[in-house]
């Protein structure tokens, strides 16, 4: 999943980065807030991790922004604010949590753990597709009868956009948008949605040809 992080300060926009990418994510840092908004439109982001006090657009406003352009993302604020109407302000622009610095990273992951949950998996800690194929939406772990089921990091993100968009069909375009970010062979993104398929038990990615796959539950 991509993270998209706001932070001015260098060492902690540092720490958060490594933490996250060693749980899994791919984050793409920023100082300035005016810089994000552009960044938006280029890519596609999963969360958004945004401090509040920062050069050009400050958070607050830049999610405001967001949301009344259709941006559903969910978002979190990092801020030293400590005052109720400042929490107050946090939510009214949009965002689903707010963490107050200086914060502990296990903190950060649960809150993130529990956003993503709450805004891609109706807040199910596992989604139970039967004949004892379960996936683990805090630990992004597939298992069949208890057993692992090894996923190449490209599977994973593809079955993340499947279940991010279930019951809705997903296009190459929006594979190629989501997780690669730019023009990518649709024969390539194919064999991979093949590959992945083939590693599953039951057949609960259906294709819908010339239109896309799509996870029905």
């Amino acid at each position: 999943m991509r993270v998209l992080l706001l932070e001015d300060e260098y060492m902690l926009r540092i720490s958060v980065t490594e933490f996250l990418e060693e749980l899994g994510f791919e984050v793409t840092g920023f100082s300035n807030g005016d810089r994000v908004h552009e960044a938006t439109y280029e890519t596609h982001f999963d969360l958004y991790l945004l401090d509040v006090n920062v050069p050009g657009i400050n958070g607050f406003e830049l999610l405001r922004t967001l949301r009344k352009e259709g941006d559903k993302t969910p978002a979190i604020f990092l801020t030293s604010m400590v005052n109720v109407n400042d929490l107050q302000e946090g939510y009214k622009s949009g965002c689903c949590d707010y963490i107050r610095k200086p914060f502990d990273l296990s903190e950060l992951q649960l809150r993130i753990m529990h956003a993503l949950k709450s805004h891609y998996h109706d807040g199910e800690n596992k989604l139970d597709f039967g004949e004892g194929l379960v996936y683990d939406t805090e630990y992004f772990t597939l298992t069949h009868n208890g057993e692992t089921i090894g996923l190449s990091k490209t599977e994973k993100e593809i079955f993340g956009v499947l279940l991010k968009h279930k019951n809705q069909i997903v296009s190459v375009d929006m594979f190629q948008n989501e997780i690669w970010g730019e023009y990518v062979d649709p024969a390539n993104i194919r064999v991979q949605i093949n590959n992945l398929r083939k590693k599953l038990p039951l057949e609960i990615i259906q294709n819908r040809r010339g239109l896309g796959y799509i996870i029905e539950r």
